[in-house]
């Protein structure tokens, strides 16, 4: 017990990590049906 490494900021680093995977996966997503999902507003928009 002479040596106790500090740890003390491990937790922000991880949850730092999880929001950064997080937003990449949300960012990827979007792009992919971003289109989509104009395109279905803006046919609603037409019928309107």
């Amino acid at each position: 017990m002479l040596y106790l490494p500090h740890e003390e900021g491990q937790g922000l680093v991880e949850y730092a990590l999880i929001l950064a995977l997080v937003t990449l996966i949300v960012i990827i997503v979007l792009a992919l049906i971003g289109p989509a999902i104009g395109n279905v507003f803006s046919n609603v928009y037409a019928n309107v």
